[in-house]
């Protein structure tokens, strides 16, 4: 059958050939296509990161790659324990006044002059919520009934006690009030018992927000 090229020309195809052979020889020796050692493409190689992208642990419980760095500590002698808490020295003493004044002013009735002239003592250091509602009968109303009915003329005296419980703008205290008391018939000292007394910061001040028997308020839980 005769040649349908010319012998030139099946030459050069042959040469074509050859050459394209040696390129994909050489593309395939370099690693192209992605083709691994055993002829099956698959995804690019990772390269290792530098020494500034080493990569955290993602286990938490894992060693740190950095060298620590101790707080500082203090010694039990050193310690500032008012440090520890939300308020400082003068404001504790501000509020726990505050409270004081509160119970002095509870205990302190003049059956002569008028009930909103006892509860306006209170209600100048309370806030304006209490304000409202310390008339009430199950609150300093019930005293001065008690003590207009008796004729009773009465010193309030208070002390702080304790710190029962104190929020981020509150604090309770547990205050001990008397009500010195004198009658047309005999003068003596009334315990009032204990009360929880708590205050909250009312912009520069403090006000008294609830005032209880301390067996019946304010523990913490409110």
């Amino acid at each position: 059958m005769p040649n349908p090229l010319p012998e030139r020309t099946q030459r050069l195809v042959v040469i074509g050939l050859i050459v394209a052979l040696s390129g994909f020889g050489i593309y395939f020796s370099l690693g192209g296509f992605g083709v691994d050692e055993e002829g099956v493409a698959g995804p690019p190689r990772e390269t290792a990161p530098s020494q500034g992208e080493i990569e955290t642990p993602s286990d938490p419980g894992g060693l740190a790659t950095v060298p620590p760095s101790p707080i500082p500590t203090t010694g039990t002698e050193d310690m500032d324990v008012l440090g520890w808490f939300p308020f400082t020295e003068e404001e504790f003493q501000a509020a726990g006044a505050t409270a004081k004044a509160f119970a002095e002013a509870y205990g302190t009735i003049d059956y002569s002059e008028s009930p909103e002239a006892y509860y306006s003592a209170m209600e100048t250091l309370a806030t304006d919520e209490y304000a409202e509602v310390l008339s009430d009968q199950n609150r300093a109303g019930a005293f001065w009934a008690e003590m207009s009915e008796a004729e009773a003329v009465a010193e309030g005296r208070a002390e702080v006690e304790s710190v029962r419980t104190f929020g981020s703008d509150s604090i309770t205290f547990v205050v001990t009030a008397q009500s010195i008391t004198e009658t047309g018939d005999s003068e003596f000292d009334e315990d009032l018992g204990e009360f929880a007394i708590t205050v909250t910061q009312d912009g520069g001040s403090w006000a008294v927000f609830d005032f209880q028997p301390a067996d019946a308020g304010q523990f913490g839980e409110e």
